[in-house]
């Protein structure tokens, strides 16, 4: 299963545009916060299904984190703010191991992660509007193999 993973968009339709056609390839796609109302923007180009969480300058009355399964994997997804992931990573692996994840996907900094600790695999797509720590605009597809699980980073 091919996963498109999006975060903090923040309503810049100018780059959205530039990885809808991507996006169209996936089977599934994942905002993770931050004007999460793109994600209705994202489904209504793409017509590909669309998981959102609330981020830190989300006010629609959605869920803040998800958990979910997919081709057996259990899947994690927040915003990160809560969990004060600007700063380092270590409230979200105690909450990622508390909910017995596989695949964590996480938002806010505005920069580009991907990294395996103890059998959990953490991603942060970066930005695709207003990237923070690195010179380009990203993010991520996720493929959910039988053998494993491929993410590349996709700059824009």
């Amino acid at each position: 299963m091919k996963i498109g993973v999006v975060s903090d968009t923040h309503r810049m339709h100018t780059f959205i545009d530039k990885i809808i056609p991507q996006l169209k390839e996936c089977d599934l796609i994942i905002h993770a916060g931050d004007n999460v109302i793109d994600s209705k923007y994202i489904y209504k180009m793409t017509d590909v299904g669309i998981m959102a969480v609330k981020g830190n300058c989300d006010f629609e009355d959605i869920e803040e984190e998800l958990f979910f399964e997919v081709e057996g994997k259990n899947i994690f997804v927040c915003h990160g703010d809560y969990y004060n992931v600007k700063y380092d990573l270590s409230q979200l692996e105690l909450k990622a191991k508390e909910v017995g994840s596989d695949i964590v996907i996480f938002g806010h900094t505005h920069t580009p992660y991907i990294k395996e600790k103890e059998d959990i695999l953490y991603i942060n797509p970066g930005s695709v509007s207003q990237p923070r720590g690195v010179d380009y605009r990203s993010f991520m597809v996720m493929d959910i193999l039988e053998d494993g699980i491929d993410v590349k980073e996709v700059k824009i």
